[in-house]
C-alpha cells in the first residue's frame, strides 16, 4: 500500500476532490489520489500536519490557505509557440486580417490560464516580428491564471530551463531577438514585450468585469480538466469578453463540436464568436 493510499482514506479523497472542484472548477477522478496527495503534501509539512483530513480541516477554517491549495493543485505545464499550426494562423492570417480592418486600433489579446508566461511571451514575439514590417501596430497581452506563484514568474521574464533550451535550439533567432541577459544566469525576456503585458488573477469560471473588449482569446489546454457543463460556462464567459467578430483559439486535444457553444467553427482549434 502506497503513503497516498494510507494517508488519503476514500472519504478524504471525496472531500479533497469536492474542494478541488469547489476553488477551481477542475475535475478530478478519485484514480488521482497519488497525484492529489503529492500537490498536497508541501502544504501538509509547511503547516506541520500528520494526516490529509488535518489539512483538509486547516483549509477550510482558514481563508489564507485557499490560495496556496490552489497554487498547489493546479497542473503549470506549458512551452512556447506550442502547436505550430495555431502560431502559422496567428502570426500570417490573423495579424494581417486584423491589422488591414483596424489600423489605428489598439489589439487586444486575452492569455486565458497563461500559467508561466511562455504563452503570452510568444504572442508578444509574434506582435513584435508583425510590428517590424508595421511600425503603427499596437497590442496589449492580458495573461491571467488562477495561480499567483506561476504570474510572479511570468511577470518577472524568467522561464523554465527546459522553455528556454527549447525555444533557443528551434528558434534562434527569435530567441537572440527578444531575450536579453539578466542578474539572473538565465535570459530574461525583453522589455518591448513585457512593457505590453498585463497579468492578472483570474478564474474561468467568473465572467470578469472586461465584456466585448479582446479581439482573440487564446483557451488553450484547459476545457480538458472541465466537466461538459463547466466548459460551457467557461466558454459563456469567453464569449461575453469577446468583440462581436472576435477568435476563440483553443488547445490541439479539445474540441467544441459536442457542446452547446455560440462559437462558429473556423479551422482546426479557430473558432469565431456567433452572433
Amino acid at each position: 500500500m502506497s503513503e497516498a493510499e494510507r494517508k488519503l482514506s476514500a472519504p478524504t479523497l471525496r472531500r479533497l476532490i469536492h474542494l478541488v472542484k469547489k476553488h477551481t472548477g477542475i475535475f478530478m477522478e478519485e484514480r488521482k489520489r497519488e497525484l492529489l496527495f503529492a500537490r498536497i503534501r508541501p502544504r501538509m509539512k509547511e503547516l506541520n500536519l500528520q494526516s490529509a483530513e488535518q489539512y483538509i480541516d486547516h483549509l477550510e477554517s482558514h481563508k489564507d490557505e485557499i490560495q496556496k491549495f490552489v497554487n498547489s493543485v493546479t497542473t503549470n505545464e506549458t512551452v512556447f509557440f506550442r502547436t505550430p499550426i495555431v502560431w502559422d494562423f496567428f502570426g500570417q492570417d490573423f495579424l494581417k486580417n486584423w491589422f488591414k480592418k483596424n489600423p489605428d486600433e489598439v489589439l487586444r489579446v486575452w492569455s486565458a490560464a497563461s500559467s508561466t508566461g511562455e504563452e503570452s511571451a510568444s504572442i508578444g514575439m509574434m506582435c513584435e516580428e508583425f510590428k517590424r514590417n508595421h511600425p503603427t501596430f499596437r497590442y496589449r497581452i492580458y495573461a491571467s491564471d488562477i495561480d499567483t506563484e506561476v504570474l510572479d514568474n511570468a511577470r518577472r521574464g524568467h522561464y523554465k530551463e527546459r522553455s528556454i533550451d527549447d525555444i533557443h535550439k528551434r528558434m534562434p533567432e527569435l530567441f537572440h531577438r527578444y531575450f536579453v541577459k539578466s542578474t539572473k544566469p538565465d535570459p530574461q525576456l525583453c522589455e518591448a514585450i513585457l512593457g505590453n503585458i498585463e497579468y492578472f488573477v483570474h478564474n474561468l469560471h467568473s465572467r470578469g468585469t472586461r465584456t466585448a473588449f479582446f479581439d482573440v482569446v487564446f483557451l488553450r489546454n484547459v476545457l480538458i480538466y472541465f466537466n461538459d457543463p463547466d466548459q460551457e460556462l467557461v466558454l459563456r464567459n469567453i464569449h461575453a469578453s469577446l468583440k462581436p467578430d472576435g477568435v476563440l483559439i483553443i488547445g490541439e486535444s479539445e474540441s467544441l463540436a459536442r457542446l452547446k457553444t455560440s462559437f462558429e467553427y473556423t479551422k482546426p482549434l479557430i473558432y469565431k464568436r456567433a452572433a
